[in-house]
């Protein structure tokens, strides 16, 4: 399996803080900032050049940007980076790629893909989305719920993790944002998480752009989102 090298690393440079501002790199232009409830803040934004529907989402906690991950236009997740370690991990193999429009048009999508990372260590995800028929309003935006069911194994086949429960989607920017989830380790440790949009704010509005967390802090620090919140993210590096 070969290595695929990632867009990021051509980009002319990764997002830089200054003043409690998310600034975007060379190129590309923000259009959506998000709090979280779990003391995170995700800055949404497109770059010039690349294929069209093509985003990428930067997350910060108090101690500034923590992660990087882009995805296409079908919600695919093509690659991620933990920006206080740098390990880039990219996509390798799809035997069935997830579908934005699939999941639209029939109430579910599965999706079956490896990953990679620069230090060699290979994942496998399987698992799906599925619409609850649930609307959910978060501060003025409609959002639809969706139900997913996750495995992750390494690259021979041994059992990672188990993850499922709820996300919430948006089809005007077609992204996934995580809300609560169950999962269970290779190690048998049980536990939820809840990781839910707060705020939305847009170009011109109060809080956009902004890279300090509004919500959670006082309660717990948490490590980086999930991979896949359109995981965003249904699954975790």
């Amino acid at each position: 399996m070969k290595w695929i090298v990632p867009v990021l690393l051509a980009m002319s440079s990764t997002p830089a803080m200054a003043a409690g501002k998310f600034g975007a790199p060379k190129g590309c232009t923000v259009f959506l900032t998000v709090q979280l409830s779990s003391c995170q803040v995700a800055n949404h934004y497109t770059c010039k050049g690349e294929p069209a529907g093509n985003q990428w989402v930067a997350y910060s906690d108090p101690d500034g940007p923590v992660y990087l991950s882009q995805i296409d236009r079908e919600t695919r997740w093509l690659q991620d980076i933990d920006l206080r370690s740098n390990e880039v991990t990219a996509i390798a193999d799809e035997k069935d790629p997830a579908s934005f429009d699939e999941l639209l048009k029939t109430g579910l999508d599965s999706y079956d893909f490896t990953t990679l990372s620069q230090s060699g260590e290979e994942k496998h995800y399987q698992g799906y989305d599925k619409l609850t028929g649930k609307t959910i309003t978060i501060d003025g935006v409609k959002l639809e719920q969706t139900e997913f069911d996750l495995t992750t194994r390494t690259g021979d086949g041994t059992f990672v993790s188990h993850r499922t429960g709820n996300q919430l989607i948006s089809r005007d920017w077609r992204i996934f944002f995580a809300d609560t989830e169950e999962y269970e380790t290779d190690k048998g440790e049980k536990g939820s998480s809840k990781t839910a949009p707060v705020t939305f704010s847009k170009p011109g509005s109060e809080g956009f752009e902004s890279d300090t967390p509004d919500f959670g802090c006082d309660m717990q620090m948490t490590e980086a989102p999930p991979l896949l919140q359109s995981v965003a993210l249904k699954a975790a590096p």
